[in-house]
């Protein structure tokens, strides 16, 4: 009888433990880990003047004549036509 009692409770246990690790496991539904906070609000983006691939604002290197870029090395080649 506790044979039963003690497998009954350990199926219990491995099913709450299977359907709540996709309610609040690991990863949050948007594909965040579970403790990174939520950006509060857009940042403004630009495309480097060079490659094209675009970056944040705050993350690009300014150029002359106000063009953005996403390395030195990319600043130092310039801006593609």
């Amino acid at each position: 009888m506790i044979k039963w009692l003690l497998t009954l409770g350990i199926v219990v246990l491995a099913l709450m433990w299977w359907f709540g690790k996709g309610r609040g496991g690991g990863a949050a539904r948007d594909g965040r880990p579970a403790g990174k906070p939520r950006p509060k609000q857009a940042q403004p983006m630009v495309a480097c003047a060079h490659c094209g691939l675009h970056l944040p604002a705050a993350d690009a290197i300014e150029g002359e004549g106000g063009r953005s870029f996403c390395s030195a090395e990319h600043r130092r080649l310039g801006p593609t036509s």
